[in-house]
Formats: structure tokens, sequence, C-alpha cells
């Protein structure tokens, strides 16, 4: 077999010198992989299989003392060795750093890094935008399969994440929800759904159900831009499918910057970034409708380990008082949805969190002007029900309505359960802040051109808010954003 130079593991009590030797293992394995690849692809005939493995962060804990029971991540739970594979440092090094940092502060030990026996599948020690198999024939791609090693979805579930995961005897116990696989599939699906690289999008996402949003979006950006907003602002560029680049005025173009085209047609999920240099910018996310596509993009994006996703979009108003164009703000949801029901059993609840719920109280109150008593006329807090049947208002009435009441929903939709019962799955804070476009129940749906003013009044303004509600989540410290109500009996200590 066909192997890159070894290397032994090593101990390290500094952070940087700990991800230093990450990015060494874990460079020499890509660049072994693709040279073989290119020799393969050339017509050379290897005589050997080809393999390179990811590297890996190890610790050994010996005591039952914890960390500080404050915190809600950088500790493990009890004495053992812990262990993670680890991918795209290039894109993780900050995050990795923080991880390293946190378990040197709290437990007083040595990471130990190393080669782990883990391979990486040849699939995904691509280069951005090579797609090498398209030049090869189909007898040329089956003979791969003999050489090098293939994507395992065994090594790629979520039983860490779904709390499921049991390791065999003598087998280390996980240090993070993702094993570096399972990342690596999903950044080469986020460029599927999105058409942006994973490196663009921002740790602060926002969905959304409709095009409007979007487009509303598309404009704010380009003005930032172009410095028309008042200064202060730190976003330096705006990404967009096809990763085409509008940079902000005044910085000169560098090297790295890219400037790619727009493509032919958009991808299931188009995504958007105003990004920042510190990764604290906005990524908005067109999911389209249903629950399907909200956990897809979930799924993905949480390798990420964003520091919070919302949801904004529209909704079916349960309530005769509620008008068209008021706001509703989840803190329970009714999860009809379907598609986590294996993952997340109905039987665990999705709580609100009290740091996101301010933020978008917050943000509605700073954008309409409006407060307390005013602030409610306009804005509702309560339950979302999320439904996967689209043409829900066709059952009969009494079915729908008896639910609803029963369970004190005040709006409906396909997404949020979904997106925040995600979030609850995979550690990461979740908000929704809907608006109500028409409500089936009692007679009230969209006409044409009742909708097309609806949406020139009201999307500009939502989305306005749900920018103001990042800005407020931003200057709170991570480690409270992070909630503890996230983190389950034995956790992993990464975030």
């Amino acid at each position: 077999m066909l192997t890159p130079s070894f290397i032994a593991p090593l101990f390290f009590d500094d952070p940087a010198a700990a991800l230093a030797q990450v990015r060494t293992i874990y460079d020499r394995s890509i660049t072994h992989l693709r040279a073989a690849l290119e020799r393969f692809i050339a017509g050379e005939q290897l005589q050997h299989r080809v393999r390179a493995c990811y590297p890996f962060v190890r610790v050994r804990i010996e005591t039952v003392a914890r960390a500080d029971s404050r915190l809600s991540y950088g500790f493990v739970a009890g004495p053992g060795t812990y262990e993670t594979t680890l991918t795209r440092p290039d894109l993780f090094g900050p995050y990795y750093l923080e991880q390293f940092r946190l378990l040197l502060d709290n437990h007083h030990v040595s990471l130990e890094v190393g080669t782990s026996k883990q391979p990486i599948p040849v699939h995904f020690a691509f280069a951005e935008h090579e797609h090498l198999e398209g030049t090869m024939s189909a007898e040329r791609r089956l003979l791969m399969r003999d050489l090098f090693d293939l994507p395992d979805l065994g090594a790629m579930d979520d039983g860490i994440a779904n709390g499921i995961f049991e390791p065999g005897p003598g087998e280390p116990r996980p240090l993070a929800l993702f094993t570096a696989p399972r990342v690596d599939y999903s950044l080469h699906r986020l460029r599927h759904y999105t058409a942006t690289a994973p490196d663009d999008f921002q740790n602060f996402i926002l969905f959304t159900n409709y095009q409007f949003y979007i487009d509303e979006f598309v404009r704010l950006g380009h003005r930032l831009m172009t410095n028309q907003d008042p200064a202060g602002h730190k976003y330096t560029a705006f990404v967009e499918p096809g990763n085409v680049i509008t940079l902000r005025a005044g910085p000169a173009t560098e090297p790295g910057d890219r400037l790619d085209i727009v493509p032919p047609r958009l991808p299931q999920m188009p995504a958007y970034h105003l990004v920042r240099d510190d990764r604290a910018g906005i990524t908005m996310v067109n999911i389209g409708v249903g629950p399907g596509n909200a956990k897809s993009i979930t799924d993905h994006i949480a390798v990420l380990r964003p520091h919070a996703w919302i949801m904004l979009g529209h909704c079916a108003g349960l309530r005769t008082t509620q008008q068209l164009g008021d706001y509703v703000l989840a803190h329970g949801y009714v999860r009809e949805d379907h598609v986590l029901d294996e993952d997340v059993p109905l039987w665990v609840p999705i709580p609100p969190l009290a740091e996101v719920q301010l933020a978008l109280e917050g943000a509605v109150a700073d954008v309409t002007q409006l407060k307390g008593y005013e602030l409610k006329r306009i804005m509702r807090t309560g339950t979302v029900a999320s439904t996967d049947n689209r043409n829900w208002e066709l059952l009969p009435q009494r079915t729908p309505m008896r639910r609803f009441s029963q369970s004190r929903a005040i709006a409906l939709d396909m997404e949020s359960a979904t997106i925040a019962a995600n979030g609850f799955r995979f550690r990461v804070p979740y908000g929704t802040l809907l608006c109500v476009s028409d409500k089936p129940l009692h007679g009230e749906i969209k006409l044409p051109g009742m909708a097309n003013q609806f949406y020139r009044e009201r999307v500009h303004q939502h989305l306005l808010i749900g920018m103001r509600a990042i800005e407020r989540l931003g200057q709170q410290r991570l480690e409270q954003l992070h909630s503890r109500k996230l983190r389950s009996f034995a956790e992993v200590a990464f975030q």
C-alpha cells in the first residue's frame, strides 16, 4: 500500500503548536492523494492501493474533577480517553485553535496529535473547482474502487450528535460531534446545494422560505459594498451563488479574491454571504418550501459550527386577532414535519433559548420603534406548528382546528420546527420570527394584488429585524450564547 511517510504522535502544551502539527499531517496526506490521483488520471497503472489518513487529536483525563460548571463546552465529562479526527485546518483553524486552548486551560493535560487510522476518501482530497473524475472513462472510474478509499457512510453517521453512539471496548470517547469524514461530506454537499464555497459561510445564518427576502438581501448587500450606508459596519464582501464576489468599495483587489461567474441556473438552496474578516457576518439561504430542504441544509451547515441560525419566513396566522403583517416569535413548536422523528423523537422538548428570544424581540422594537403594549399589538409570542402537508387547509376543518387549539398554536408553517429541532440536535442556538401572510382558517387568503403589496411593505422590515437580531447576538459572549440547555449528560468537549 502506498502511504505518505508516517508522522508519529506528539504531545503539545501549546494550542498553536498542536494546530501546526494538524496542518502538517493533513497537508502531507492530501498532497499524497492528489499526486497519486493525478498519475492515475494520466493513465499510469498504479501497482498498489493508495491510502492517506486524517490527523487526530486526543486527550487522556485521569480525574473526576471537572471544569467550571457554568461552562457549556470546552471540557470532557469525566476520566477517560477522548479523541476525534480533524479535517480542513485551512477552514477550521481558528475553531480548532480555540477548542485546543479550552481543553488545555480546563484540564491542564497535554494534547496528543498524530495520524489516525481513518482513511481520507479520495473525493475529499480534490481541490476547490477540481472535477477530475469527469475526464475519465467509466471503466477507469470503476477501477478507482480498487486503488483508492471511497466515502464510507458507516464512518460518517450522526450517532454522536443523536446521543446514541457507544464506543466499543478500548475505543476512545468522542471529542467532537462530527468525525472528519462526516465534515468533509457536508462541505461537499454545501457546494452542491448552495453554489457557494464553505469558506464563505458566516457564523450567523438566516433561513427563509421566500425568494422575496433573498432579493432584498442582495439589494442591501450590494448597497453595503458601495459604502452608501453609514460608516462603521465591518462587512468586507458580498458573495452570491457561483462564488461571485462584490468587494466593499475602497480596499484593493488581492490575489486570493475570486471573481467567478453567475451560474446558468440557481442551485436547490442558493446561499448569499455578507462577509466579515472575523466570520461574524451573515449568511442567508433560501431553503424553499418544506421540511425536507430545511433538514438537508441544516444537517450540512451544522458541521461549520455556527453561533446561531434564525428562521425568517411567512406563516399562516391561526388567531382571529392577528392581522396580515403581524410578527410571530416562536417559543415552542408542534412538530408535524416528521423528517426528524428518528433523530429527535417527538417526546424531546425543543425549548426556547432566552438569548435568541431577547435578541429577536429587541430587534423588532429597534426597527419598528414600538415599545410595551404597542409592540405586543404587532408581535405575538407563542407556539408555531410545522407540517409536511402543504395543503393542510384542505383537511376536514375540525381536525386541524382541534389540534391547533389544544396545542395553543398561533401560527403554522412548514420549516420552523425542523430548523429549531436540528439546532437543538446539533447544539446550534436557534430562533424563529415569522410574518403572518394569510389566515386560511378565517377566510383570509392572499390574492395577487394584495400579496404584492404585502411583500413590498413587510419583507424589507422583516429582513432588517433579522439582521438587527444578529447584530445583537454578535455582541454577546460566545459562552453565553451557546447555552447549557443544548448540552447532554456526557457532552463532547468541542463547541
